[in-house]
């Protein structure tokens, strides 16, 4: 008999609330990203899919799609199985939403009109509950009788993700939604992407080569390089690690989840309690009480054998070091450190971590400008 929490598929056990991909894809003449995965995924949350551009990125989600005829493997969704070896569900099938970079809204239709096409697809009537949610979440209710070319880029996007989950997917695939878009657009955006995570119960997968968007919308992370994973995980544990290669450890960086509990009108910064101590950051008008999330880049962090009280510098935590790595930059080095529950990354040179002879188990004072922490 099956177990409540587990489905076999091709002699693989997975998770209910999981999704299993894998595929092998190669092109002969390399016209594309070659893919070769085997991954199992949060069935629930965004899961960012993050790599530089031919990494990959693209190409798995054109898997998941079964936009991909060469590919080879087996997909699974929450239990369901969308492609084995055996069986294979063509792409107008799958209950999926596929966002773009491009809004790709129809032109001739308002937004209205181009929510009523995804409202006829849908495999089930939505209730009026469920689409004004929708229409809220993404915040769209005043546009509803312009059409594309009269909105501006960042609305057409937020039409075109209502559009999505109109159809009422199981799997939501957002492909670098925000590419196309200026700073000031995506930060126009970026609120209703955070909306859209905490309302709907659906997988999001998430492509960007963007770290700001990822730490600020995902809860789990796949990290490709020339098709291969090379790091998956949650976000804490993906971008704090010190073996990633030369050009992915630029992002190296603690991503921290904390809660307003403080704010100092007067210099315009508030205090964020994380599990490892507290950060004063630029205050963002946040109420007392409001979970933020804050990156933490190595670069931006310096060690100190002593707490510096007349130092410039307002966060001093203590820390213990844990790991030391070497990077291909001879003149530097990673030291990975635990903050209370916490883990974050510094970046020094290999002098600064002779004079001061940093060793793993060391307890000393790590020190972060509040300027330097992204929110």
């Amino acid at each position: 008999m099956m177990a409540d929490l587990e489905v076999v598929v091709d002699k693989t056990v997975i998770n209910k609330q999981a999704i299993h991909a894998c595929f092998n894809v190669t092109y002969p003449q390399a016209q594309s990203s070659s893919l070769d995965v085997d991954l199992t995924l949060p069935g629930r949350g965004i899961t960012a899919i993050f790599g530089h551009s031919g990494s990959g990125k693209t190409t798995l989600l054109r898997c998941i799609a079964g936009l991909e005829k060469l590919a080879q493997g087996n997909l699974s969704v929450n239990d369901v199985v969308w492609q084995n070896q055996n069986s294979f569900i063509p792409t107008h099938k799958r209950p999926l939403g596929y966002v773009f970079q491009e809004a790709s809204l129809f032109p001739h239709l308002t937004a209205q009109g181009n929510l009523n096409y995804a409202i006829k697809r849908a495999d089930e009537k939505i209730s009026n509950e469920d689409y004004q949610r929708v229409i809220e979440t993404m915040g769209i209710e005043t546009i509803l009788q312009q059409y594309p070319q009269q909105l501006s880029g960042g609305q057409r996007q937020r039409v075109a993700i209502a559009r999505a989950l109109l159809i009422q997917p199981q799997l939501l695939l957002m492909d670098e939604p925000l590419a196309s878009l200026d700073n000031a657009r995506k930060q126009e955006i970026l609120p209703y992407l955070e909306r859209l995570r905490s309302s709907f119960d659906i997988p999001i997968f998430y492509v960007s080569h963007s770290m700001d968007e990822v730490a600020r919308l995902a809860d789990h992370a796949v990290v490709l390089d020339e098709g291969k994973v090379i790091a998956q995980g949650s976000l804490g544990e993906v971008f704090t690690r010190l073996d990633l290669p030369l050009g992915f450890s630029d992002e190296t960086g603690a991503i921290l989840q904390g809660e307003i509990v403080e704010r100092d009108e007067q210099w315009h910064l508030a205090k964020v309690a994380v599990a490892g101590g507290d950060f004063w950051v630029r205050d963002g008008s946040d109420k007392i009480g409001h979970q933020v999330r804050i990156r933490v880049q190595a670069r931006d962090v310096s060690l100190a054998l002593s707490d510096h009280d007349d130092s410039s510098i307002l966060n001093r935590l203590k820390a213990e070091v844990i790991e030391i790595c070497a990077t291909q930059d001879e003149a530097m080095a990673l030291v990975r450190l635990k903050v209370g529950k916490d883990v974050i990354v510094a970046r020094l040179t290999q002098r600064s971590l002779n004079e001061l002879n940093v060793q793993c188990g060391q307890q000393l004072f790590a020190q972060i400008k509040s300027a330097a922490i992204i929110r």
